[in-house]
């Protein structure tokens, strides 16, 4: 007896799911085609289905149920009240989530119209969808990543501008120099045989200055265009600093500039010798160049963990905050004070920069009591001797 009541109520319920599902799979595919005509609608029509789908399939589920006489007139009176009240319910939350992506969708709208104009939001505007939070975030940050390309591609193009007029001047002083003085010469101006060496060896300054220019140029090129491939090897430091020191001070002009070093160890760094002594070189002759008469240039070496610190230290007076940031920045010369005189080739920094960062090393500068300080840190040659 027991048996058969369970049996038939197994039955009952099979029965009942199964004209639940009969009614609930048509109602999912009309929700289904109307949520895909409407994809390009709003999002409130498109979350009224949402909504709505589910209480259509209840209801017409129960109405199937009560003409099998599985519910009494009153208890489908019941349930459909119940739900009407849950389709209210969800209408109402479906136009509150509707209104407030519309809101956030207006937000990002004018975020991207702002973004268009050129405007560089600090924060992205609130809310009340994470998605959409997401997407705001996103946009921010991409305008903060496009704002800074902006500056350097501006930076970069006043650079250019800065060395194209820096060059043509350069070139213009002693070009006009030396054609000065061989007008003279051919004209008979001067035949002293004394002036006349006098004037050649005029020449020969100017010429010199012309060929350092030409070949700073050239460096920057390498550097600039990517091709720059330098083949390293284990250097003795003492003796590249050493090297460098003695050749600036046989280069100072007669200058009264004392230049000094402190060396640590007979420590070895993997560099390109050539390229390494012309980063020094450029570092002491800037130095020499900007540190008064009677002052002192110092170099000294230290070891920090699994680099080798340079650091060349003069007495300058120091480089003004703003123009930290741009001192290794092509064409740039600084104030009045620091700007190249006839020894210089004024690219000696910007040089100086790309071949340390060809050898895997970096350089940065920094004020000090007096004056300044260049550091430039190199990869030790570890476990190749010494």
């Amino acid at each position: 007896m027991i048996g058969s009541e369970v049996a038939g109520g197994l039955a009952g319920t099979a029965t009942l799911a199964a004209l639940t599902l009969c009614g609930a799979v048509p109602v999912a595919l009309v929700g289904i085609w109307l949520a895909r005509r409407s994809r390009s609608s709003s999002v409130g029509r498109q979350a009224l289905v949402v909504a709505l789908v589910p209480v259509v399939a209840t209801w017409v589920g129960a109405a199937l149920a009560a003409r099998a006489m599985f519910l009494s007139a009153h208890d489908l009176t019941a349930f459909v009240t119940i739900a009407l009240t849950a389709a209210a319910v969800g209408v109402g939350a479906s136009c509150e989530l509707s209104r407030r992506v519309r809101s956030d969708a207006r937000r990002l709208g004018q975020l991207s119209r702002d973004i268009a104009a050129g405007v560089v939001p600090e924060s992205a505007p609130a809310a009340a969808v994470g998605e959409l939070a997401v997407v705001g975030d996103q946009l921010t940050e991409m305008s903060r990543r496009l704002d800074e390309a902006h500056r350097r591609e501006l930076a970069l193009e006043r650079s250019r501008r800065e060395l194209v007029a820096w060059v043509s001047h350069d070139l213009r002083s002693p070009l006009a120099a030396v054609r000065a003085m061989a007008e003279a010469l051919e004209d008979g101006v001067v035949d002293e045989p004394a002036d006349v060496r006098r004037y050649l060896r005029a020449i020969g300054v100017e010429v010199d200055r012309l060929t350092l220019l030409v070949d700073d140029l050239f460096e920057l090129s390498r550097i600039t265009s990517g091709v720059l491939a330098l083949r390293t090897e284990p250097v003795g430091l003492g003796e590249l600093v050493a090297d460098a020191v003695d050749a600036a001070s046989s280069a100072s002009g007669g200058r009264t500039v004392r230049l000094a070093s402190d060396v640590d160890g007979a420590e070895r760094v993997r560099v390109s010798p050539a390229e390494a002594s012309r980063v020094l070189r450029n570092l002491l002759d800037n130095a020499v160049r900007h540190t008064p008469e009677g002052g002192t240039v110092l170099t000294t070496v230290s070891i920090d963990g699994s680099e080798a610190v340079i650091a060349v230290i003069d007495e300058c007076g120091g480089i003004p905050a703003d123009d930290l940031g741009r001192v290794f920045d092509v064409a740039f010369r600084g104030d009045v004070a620091r700007r190249r005189d006839s020894a210089g080739g004024g690219l000696g920094l910007t040089i100086a920069k790309g071949l340390v960062e060809a050898q895997d090393g970096c350089i940065d500068v920094s004020n000090r009591p007096g004056g300044c300080c260049f550091t430039v840190r190199l990869p030790l040659a570890t476990g190749e001797g010494r």
